[in-house]
Order: structure tokens, then sequence, then C-alpha cells
């Protein structure tokens, strides 16, 4: 895309912005006021979105903040043709994607009242870059920014993002959920706890295993938003009382990813006022284990876990509706991944299953395990009950190739802090991508040096392979790059990919102008929604 072409997206978009703001609501008209009660599934253990990388927090937090753009949230499946304007205005592209600049918008405040500028943006992204001399706790999206040269300040209203090697996807990740824009005059620290932006609701409380309440920001830069007066999310935790709370009406809207298959059955037949829109997900259901921990750095006993397992069972027996694929979203329901005839012909644990059992039975015979000599290990959980119940079906797996498995459950509050120490031998895993992107996946999740990369897998051939496909304009070029990832990303067992989850978004009839997303961490802003009742 070039500078002219990109200029006049930009200006598109802005009239998409307006219209998507004034009658988003088609014939019925909007109405003002009113809290919406929604599901939150746990306490986050922080309120830095950018030192999160869970949901509980993004969901919460994210009617607090902006980003420079954002995906429209009325257009569920995310691509550079849904990327609307928030605190810029405009972008463009140099004629070889090396430098993208933004012209921001006037009159913004951060909730304390102090002006939003350029000097914000650049305090955002070096920070993120790790360049800034206030330093995260943690940096999970670190990685998504390596390709950034430099970030300049040309006056208050705009910022010049230079980088050292072409990347068109630059603008999905700033359109990402994760990518919002913080105060420079605040200390990181801060935000962990007290949440100051420039979105359409303020932070009003936070009470640990009650709620997280958000109050309508009444200097918001688009005048006629938010409709609602506040968001109050509704901390529970049981997985019963949250089914219960939909069906009540104590809660509106049901997290994120919550309204699974199985939810959605039980709610469908007994709820009648819940409405729901189907979406497949970039949200990826995995084991990890830890490459650096013997004798799980043996690629044999990878293979041979990773072959054990039968992901149509799974998703038959344990998540319904789930969609059996690697790592990226499977087309066509994305616009990467490798589809489900492919993975059933060819990929090592999407083949026949007792095909893939009997090797990984002969590879734990080469390693020295059979039914006189089992193979012992522990498969660490999470609370949470849709990770209890994958990993509970794990051990059954397991159990047909020579192991004797237990399952470790640690509280939520602890769960990543463990995985950021490598502190597990297997474990059980989900994870969300902010936007179905191969710039956001692999860099996040499989690159050497990256926080999230909870398995250490560090391959130098597939450090290239990222860059290559990153830096490659021609998207039918690139498309066979990223495949040639997934394949060697499953060969490696850099992690076991399962399957991709299926989210019904729940929500009574009454909740007007929510869309759920293909990446659910942009579903949040809330500036749109209205409560017909």
């Amino acid at each position: 895309m070039h500078t002219n072409t990109c200029t006049r997206i930009a200006a598109a978009v802005a009239v998409v912005l307006t219209t998507s703001l004034v009658a988003a609501g088609g014939a019925v008209a909007q109405k003002y006021g009113g809290i919406l009660r929604a599901l939150l599934q746990s306490n986050p253990a922080t309120l830095s979105m950018h030192e999160t990388a869970t949901i509980n927090t993004s969901w919460a937090v994210s009617p607090i903040y902006n980003n420079l753009i954002f995906f429209d949230p009325l257009k569920p499946v995310e691509s550079l043709e849904t990327v609307i304007p928030e605190l810029a205005e405009t972008w463009r592209w140099n004629s070889d994607y090396t430098q993208l600049t933004f012209k921001l918008r006037e009159g913004v405040r951060w909730h304390d009242g102090k002006p939003f500028s350029s000097a914000d943006v650049k305090h955002t992204l070096d920070t993120v870059r790790g360049v800034s001399a206030q330093r995260f706790k943690t940096n999970p999206r670190k990685g998504w920014y390596g390709n950034v040269q430099e970030v300049k300040t040309n006056g208050d209203l705009e910022v010049v993002i230079s980088l050292k090697k072409p990347q068109p996807a630059l603008v999905l990740l700033l359109a990402a959920g994760y990518s919002v824009m913080i105060p420079a005059h605040v200390p990181v620290e801060k935000l962990r706890t007290d949440a100051i932006g420039t979105g359409p609701f303020t932070l009003a409380e936070y009470k640990r295993d009650q709620a997280i309440r958000v109050r309508k920001n009444p200097n918001y830069f688009f005048k006629a938003r938010p409709y609602l007066d506040g968001i109050d999310f509704q901390i529970i935790t049981s997985r019963a009382t949250q089914t219960a709370a939909l069906q009540t009406g104590q809660v509106e809207i049901n997290q994120p990813v919550w309204t699974d298959h199985k939810a959605y059955l039980i709610l469908s037949k007994t709820t009648p006022e819940l409405e729901y829109n189907k979406i497949y997900i970039s949200n990826n259901v995995n084991v990890v284990m830890n490459n650096k921990r013997p004798p799980f750095n043996n690629p044999k006993l990878r293979q041979a876990i990773n072959m054990a397992l039968d992901r149509y069972a799974f998703v038959k027996a344990v998540l319904p509706g789930y969609l059996p694929g690697a790592f990226m979203l499977p087309r066509p329901h994305g616009s990467w991944g490798i589809d489900g005839n492919e993975l059933k012909e060819a990929v090592p644990g999407f083949r026949d299953p007792a095909r893939d059992k009997e090797e990984a039975r002969k590879l734990m015979r080469e390693l020295g395990y059979n039914e006189n000599n089992l193979f012992k290990l522990k498969i660490t959980s999470r609370t949470v009950g849709l990770y209890v119940d994958g990993a509970t079906w794990f051990l059954g797996e397991v159990k047909q190739i020579y192991v004797d498995a237990e399952l470790e459950i640690v509280e939520d509050g602890a769960w990543y802090p463990r995985l950021y120490r490598r502190d597990y031998d297997i474990a059980w895993n989900g994870t969300g991508y902010g936007v179905d992107e191969p710039d956001v996946v692999y860099p996040e999740n499989f690159a050497c040096d990256s926080l999230r990369n909870y398995t250490s897998y560090c391959d130098p051939e597939a450090e290239r392979l990222f860059a290559q496909q990153s830096a490659t304009i021609d998207q039918k070029e690139r498309l066979k790059l990223v495949q040639k990832i997934e394949r060697k990303l499953v060969d490696d067992v850099a992690r076991i990919s399962l399957a991709m989850r299926v989210d019904y978004n729940a929500r009574r009839n009454y909740v007007k102008n929510y869309m759920g997303h293909n990446a659910v961490y942009s579903t949040a802003r809330f500036q749109d929604v209205w409560l017909d009742k």
C-alpha cells in the first residue's frame, strides 16, 4: 500500500467511524444511560494493560484507554480494511513501508486533565520496546516492536515510526486491543492499581473478589459517547455461578471466550432472553513443555507426547465446537492457518489417531519406557474450569503411551508468574492472540527472547523465517512462508497445538451494538454499546 492509497484509506475509515458512531444502532434510536453488568471470571493480577497476557485484565481495563488506531467494533473479523482512527486522525506509509506517520487528534485529555500529545505516544512505544528509562515488570509484547528503529515526534500532534525493514502489518499490531496509549506523566507502576487513560470510561473502583467499576468519561473526545453511564465488571470465579448469573440477569454480558459450545447448549435451552454471535477466535488451546528441563529437552519425548493426543477426540469429548488447528486460525475462519484437510493428511497429531499413538509408543520404547517402566510426569493447570477439564483429558491420553501422569492445579494469580519463570515441567495452556496476524503470533510466542515463549523454543531457521515473512509485501508469497512456518513449529513441537476456540458471545437481548471478534482483546471499548430497556 503506497502513501497516497493509505491516506485515502485513513480518510475513508474516518467516515466509517463517524457512521458507526452516529448510526450504528440501525433503525432503532440509541438510548443513553444505565450501568451494564458484565462478567469477569477472576481478579486480574494487574490493571496495567502492557504488563498482562490475559483477557481478565483487557476486558475490564480496555474501556479506560484508547489506541492510536483500533479495529471497528462492529466488524467481527479484523483486517487492514477494518482499522479505524482513535487517537490518531490519519496515518500514512512511505513508499517502501519503512516509515509510518500518524497525525494525532487535537484536544484530547487524560482522565486526570493533562493533555494528550505525541510525547505520550513516544513514551508508550519506547517503554514497550524496552528503550525507555521506565520499565515494565513484565513485557509480553516487547517482541511485537523489534523491527522499530526509532519513534520521533514532530510537534505535539505528529509521530513518525521508523523501521529497520518493511513491515506492512505494523498497522495491525498498533490496532490490536493491547496496544493502548499510556500517559508519560504517570509512573508505570502506578498504572498497575490506578488505570489512567483517555478512554470513554474512567476507573471508579476496584474491589478484589467483588467488582471493577468504570464510569462514563464526561470529557471523552467523541462528544456523543459513550451511551452507557458505566459498567460493573462483577468478579465471579465459579463456573456454575457464572452460568446462573447469566440465567438470572445478575450479569448481562458474558466475558469473551466463556460462552463455549457447552455453555451455549445450556443457556440456549434455559434462557431465551440471551442472544449470541458465534465466531472462531484467535485463541489457541495448547500444551507447553519446558524444553530446557530434562527430559523434555529430548525431541523424541516431545514428539511422543504430541502424537499421543487425539485432537478430534478432544474436541468431541471436552470442547465441542472447537476447531482443530495448528497455531494460526485455520482458513477460512482466519487468513493464515493450515486448513483442516491438510492437517488430517499430513500433520503429526492431527492424522489417524491409532497410527499416531502407535508411533508415539514406538518412540517411548526407544527412550526406554514400556508397561513395566512408566514415564512419570506432572501436568500443571490453572484453576479455570476449561483448563482443568483439558488437563484431565490429557491424563487419559498419555497413559496409553507408557506414562503415569498426575495433575497439579495452581491458583489463577500464580499461573502466569509460574510460566514466566519456566517453573513447570508440562502445562495445559490457552493462548490468546492480539490479532490473527503472524507478526503477533510468532515473535510473541516463539521468538528466542520472548517472555511468552513458555517452552523456551529457539531455532535459528524459525527466527529467519519469522523475519522473512514479516518483510514480505506480496501477500500470496507471505502466505506460503507462513504455511511453512506453521508446519515447522508443529514438527518441532514448539508447542503442542490442539484446537482454536469458539465463542458464542452470550448477552441479554437488550444489550445493543456489541459484537464478538475474531481477536477477543479488541471487543471491550464499549463506547458504542447501549441498553434498550
